[in-house]
């Protein structure tokens, strides 16, 4: 393995921990039900942009790390994680030539599935209730995802990510 693709790696990891970190920092209350599934949102990304590389390991990795930084049951978000980048990967060729705005709707819709299954797992689980402000980070994923976009398709191709 060469040194750039090992930077290429090393970038890609840093930005999952970067998301990682951004899905548990405290924001206040008046926006924390808007809170964009940054996390979601930037494997969605490297799953598109790689496929090969970036998939269902991945997420189940990356989903095991969330549930554990916020303690709740272990493979919730693993589960979900993982069903929704299979999704992702497997109509990534698609997905890849749609225009912006319609990526940004199947983001929205991925990250939509995304809380429905956290949800039902919780009430099969812990009988949660159902509350309409589950689908909040998914708008505000609609509104972030031509940036989670840009910024990391130009880190792709300035560190030459393959």
């Amino acid at each position: 393995m060469s040194i750039q693709a090992a930077n290429g790696r090393l970038l890609v990891w840093l930005t999952l921990f970067v998301g990682l970190i951004s899905q548990i920092m405290p924001l206040p209350s008046v926006i924390e039900a808007w809170r964009p599934d940054w996390l979601l949102m930037i494997l969605i990304y490297w799953s598109i942009a790689l496929p090969h590389r970036y998939n269902i390991l991945t997420a189940w990795l990356m989903g095991l790390a969330l549930d554990i930084l916020l303690g709740s049951t272990l493979g919730i978000r693993s589960l979900a994680m993982s069903l929704v980048i299979y999704m992702a990967v497997l109509h990534c060729q698609r997905l890849r030539n749609f225009p912006q705005w319609q990526q940004a709707l199947v983001v929205m819709s991925l990250i939509c599935t995304y809380h429905l299954i956290v949800y039902w797992v919780q009430f099969v689980m812990e009988g949660s209730k159902f509350d309409l402000d589950l689908f909040l980070p998914a708008v505000s994923g609609l509104v972030f995802w031509p940036w989670i976009f840009w910024i990391l398709r130009r880190l792709r191709r300035h560190y030459k990510v393959r």
